[in-house]
Parts: C-alpha cells; structure tokens; sequence
C-alpha cells in the first residue's frame, strides 16, 4: 500500500515541471503554480491524510459542538471559504476545498523564520483572521499538520514540524479558538506528504508548510457520535 501511496506523491510531483509559474505576492519572486499542486500533489495529500486525528467521534463529544443541519453544511463552507479568501488575500495563502473539510495552506517563509518554530510578528494578523473564522463557524473540528522538505536530518525535521504546527495551534487557541476544537501532528519529510520536488528551492519551500484542516460536523454526526 505505501509503494502505491510513493506512486501517487511521485506522480503528482512529475506533473509540477509541466505547470506555469506565478508571482509570489509576498516576495515578487516566481514560483510554481499552486493551482497545478492543488489538483495533483494537493490531491494525493489530501488522500493520504484522510480523516482527521483520532477519528471524530469522541472529539465531537469534548468538544460539546451542536452540528449544522445537514443540507447547510456545504453552504456554510462555500461562505466560510469565500471570507478566509478573501482575509488572507495578497498573504501568500491558500484556502481551497478538499472533498469533505476546508483546507488552509500557511507558508513556511512568511509564517516562520529559518530553522524556527516562532511566528513572524508579520503574519500574526493573518492568523487573527483565520482565527475569528474558526470562532464565527464554530461546528468544526480543526487538524494543524506540519511539513517539511527533506533538507536536515529525519529525527530534527519531525519534530521541527510538530514545533511549527503546536505554535499555530497555539496562537489559535490563545485567540480564542476552543482548544477541544483542535489537534496537531507533524509529518516532518514523510515523502507520502511533499507537494512539489525537493530538487529545487521553489519546490523545498512549498514542502515547508503548515496546514489548517477544518471539517464542519454535521447534527447528523453529533447524533452518530452521541448514540
């Protein structure tokens, strides 16, 4: 199953040298499509990631969330969407809809300094954005993961991405956001996560990241987990 999983990642990261460049907006500089990345490398991440941390069940029930009727969740993430996009426009963020659950790309080279798990004073207001959507939506469950490229040692890049993902976490948390609401991982250089190759800067630099997944619960999955 894993040599299918390297198979996916490969593939998908074959299709970046046939994508377009565009203007990073922090940094003026080229880089690779994200739009490409989001229907190939973003898609086999997504897939690998599958559900959340630790199932739903018993987080919906420590999280005490009361669920959007059934037929409103998908017009509630539309919205949802739409206002992150347009807050952390111009920030070098993306925001997309992967299957079930909104994804929130942050970039490493404007979200953290080199080698380092502190939060630019910069992108905080970024994060209060984020942050205050977490608390107007608040039927979700909230997942941040850590990646890295594969530059350093294994051991170090791990725990580098479980340090970046807490301090988001935390910064959340600290604005506001129920901590029963969110869980962490890092995934350090796990190869089944890289979204661009590691043979370029460009494609180093868009394997350093954190991701918010954010997956509105339903009143149907309050009930499920309840019964």
């Amino acid at each position: 199953m894993k040599t299918r999983f390297i198979g996916i990642a490969l593939a998908a990261t074959s299709l970046v040298s046939l994508s377009a460049c565009v203007t990073d907006p922090n940094t003026g500089d080229k880089k690779v499509s994200r739009t490409v990345l989001g229907g190939a490398g973003g898609a086999a991440a997504g897939y690998l990631l599958g559900g959340i941390i630790g199932g739903k069940t018993a987080r919906i029930v420590g999280a005490g969330i009361g669920g959007v009727a059934g037929g409103v969740v998908g017009y509630k993430m539309d919205q949802q969407i739409k206002e992150l996009k347009e807050q952390t426009a111009g920030t070098g963020v993306d925001v997309t809809q992967d299957g079930d659950y909104i994804k929130v790309n942050l970039p490493n080279g404007v979200t953290f300094p080199v080698d380092s798990a502190t939060i630019t004073p910069t992108f905080k207001t970024t994060l209060d954005s984020i942050a205050q959507s977490l608390i107007q939506y608040p039927d979700s469950l909230i997942d941040v993961y850590g990646f890295t490229d594969n530059t350093g040692s294994e051991s170090y890049n791990l725990q580098l991405s479980e340090r970046r993902a807490k301090a988001v976490a935390d910064y959340l948390i600290y604005k506001g956001v129920p901590s029963a609401r969110i869980a962490t991982k890092g995934f350090g250089e796990d190869p089944n996560y890289f979204v661009a190759s590691n043979d370029t800067e460009e494609g180093r630099a868009m394997n350093r990241r954190v991701e918010i997944k954010i997956l509105p619960i339903s009143q149907e999955d309050v009930s499920a987990a309840q019964n």
